[in-house]
């Protein structure tokens, strides 16, 4: 019977452009390890075992992105809109799955991580900017986890000056293992304790009828305005967010998958896409129907009011679960961002960069870790720390720089030298190119929204539709023609024995149109935003003199 396996000898044959030895070797995962030279299993039972081991980056970082922010905002969405914000989740679901099986393919056939093909294939100065920007947005990141940490703790009467420490070393202590399957281990207990958003949505009461209309019919409770703009905008922004693609490619390299295992990790994303989407819509249903009908109904404060507010509405079982939630989620978000900031300073760097790791010979890689959550810890401790600002600034930051990132995905994977036959088709480039225009679009209605608060964001959002529209037929027209001409030019390549060779054999970027046309939409995106922000920064110098 013919399967998609490589032959032992063929796997060892091949150059890899892995930069960390430790990223070859026998796949070791929480559930169980497939060796190196396994052959692809074949019956059923074995193809379970399989995917058992090789699941936990999609599981990892899909359910990382329901962090302290993301229980916030589906509790916001929860509590001020009831759950006629539901049919965002399904519709974000495709969204996941695209982007990061994307990230997935670049993984399993580089062999290195985003921030260094990125470095690789467009040089130093988006190399360089695209680590700088990471490295800022996942650093205020981490503080907000800290602060929804010490949220969910002080429910339980624990002050922050002993639950953010705590936090900063249990982190600490989860990744500073030497083991990689030790370390998803972690992972998972704090992936399983997620589920106790199931019995708190059921707390609720939910009527499942509405349930299921809002979940499908798009609408909006009080009708489409600028403020329930916003918060849709914020839901796409939590809910994919620029430190998933870096963390899910070097995670895959690092947990040493190759391509022969893709429909395993595609698996895998799925699952993590559903069971993220799962929780969230469990926050929007439980606060939903617990605030309908009493004072609190529309006046979300934070994610501790939420919390007890619960408890006041439907009792201290939901208010226990929740907080629970609230500090499960800050700390399995803390742990992924914190770590896909590392991944990306040690393939910048060239630093050692692999939880196979001991502490020793990884000290530089869990370094990097540590100084992140101890810093970022101690910016919440500091006395009258502004960090209504700090949450703020995140939220733009996210906004402003994740058309970058999917940008930069979307060139990687039209990039024939690196992935060859694993490149994106015409239909996958229509459909990422919607996504990233859509992201534009959002993006430039949150930052100018907050920048500029008498900004009507519906009327914004009209113009901007009408130009994505435009936009998306000429692309679409651009990218129908180059794959005609390709089909009739390019020789067909084996999926099956195919893999980036080695960077520095790498052939040179070709000059493509998708190229670019996204390298142009990307400086043009990047100075709107700069304008945008030197201006507002000018009105704030001003009313300030």
């Amino acid at each position: 019977m013919p399967t998609t396996e490589l032959e032992p000898t063929r796997i060892r044959a091949v150059k890899t452009a892995h930069l960390d030895a430790a990223h070859v070797g026998d796949i070791v995962g929480a559930l169980g390890t497939v060796h190196r030279n396994q052959p692809n299993p074949i019956r059923w039972r074995k193809r379970l075992l399989a995917l058992a081991a090789i699941m936990g980056p999609g599981l990892v970082v899909m359910v990382g992105d329901n962090d302290a922010g993301g229980v916030a905002t589906y509790s916001q969405a929860g509590q001020n809109y009831g759950t006629t914000l539901l049919w965002t989740l399904f519709l974000l679901i495709p969204v996941l799955i695209i982007n990061q099986e994307m990230v997935v393919r670049l993984g399993l056939v580089s062999g290195v991580g985003h921030a260094r093909l990125i470095l690789e294939r467009f040089g130093k100065f988006w190399g360089a900017f695209s680590v700088g920007d990471l490295f800022i947005l996942n650093f205020l990141t981490i503080v907000t986890e800290f602060i929804g940490l010490s949220l969910g703790l002080g429910y339980f009467g624990v002050p922050a000056y002993i639950s953010v420490p705590v936090g900063a070393l249990a982190l600490i202590a989860i990744t500073v293992t030497g083991s990689f399957r030790r370390w998803e281990r972690f992972m998972y207990v704090l992936i399983l304790t997620n589920f106790v958003v199931v019995p708190l949505a059921f707390l609720g009461h939910p009527h499942w009828g509405q349930v299921a209309h809002d979940w499908f019919v798009p609408g909006i409770q009080g009708g489409l305005n600028s403020t329930a703009l916003l918060l849709i905008i914020g839901i796409v922004g939590t809910t994919v967010a620029p430190w998933q693609l870096f963390f899910q490619q070097s995670n895959v390299v690092d947990k040493r998958l190759t391509p022969r295992w893709y429909k395993f990790e595609f698996a895998d994303t799925v699952i993590g896409a559903v069971l993220t989407e799962i929780g969230a819509a469990g926050l929007m249903l439980v606060c939903g129907f617990a605030f309908a009908g009493t004072k609190l109904a529309g006046q979300f404060t934070d994610a501790g009011g939420v919390a007890i507010g619960l408890t006041n509405t439907i009792g201290p079982i939901a208010g226990t679960l929740f907080a629970l939630f609230l500090i499960d989620a800050a700390l399995i978000g803390a742990a992924a961002v914190t770590l896909s900031t590392s991944y990306a300073f040690g393939d910048v760097f060239e630093i050692k960069h692999s939880l196979h790791r001991g502490l020793w010979s990884g000290r530089s890689f869990y370094a990097i870790y540590s100084l992140l959550v101890v810093a970022a810890a101690a910016v919440v401790l500091i006395p009258h720390a502004p960090l209504g600002v700090i949450t703020l600034a995140v939220q733009v930051l996210a906004g402003v720089l994740l058309p970058s990132a999917t940008v930069f995905l979307l060139l990687l994977c039209n990039d024939k030298a690196v992935l060859g036959p694993w490149a994106n088709k015409t239909s996958l480039n229509v459909a990422a190119s919607f996504i990233v225009g859509v992201l534009v679009a959002l993006s430039l209605i949150l930052a100018g929204t907050v920048l500029f608060p008498s900004l009507d964001a519906v009327v914004a959002s009209k113009w901007l539709a009408l130009a994505l529209a435009v936009a998306l037929a000429v692309i679409a027209a651009i990218l129908l023609r180059r794959e005609r001409q390709l089909a009739r030019s390019e020789p067909v390549l084996d999926r099956a024995t195919w893999s980036m060779p080695p960077l520095s054999e790498l052939a040179a970027p070709a000059n493509t149109a998708a190229r670019n046309i996204g390298l142009l939409v990307l400086r043009g995106y990047l100075i709107v935003a700069a304008i945008l922000v030197v201006v507002k920064f000018g009105q704030t110098l001003i009313g300030h003199a």
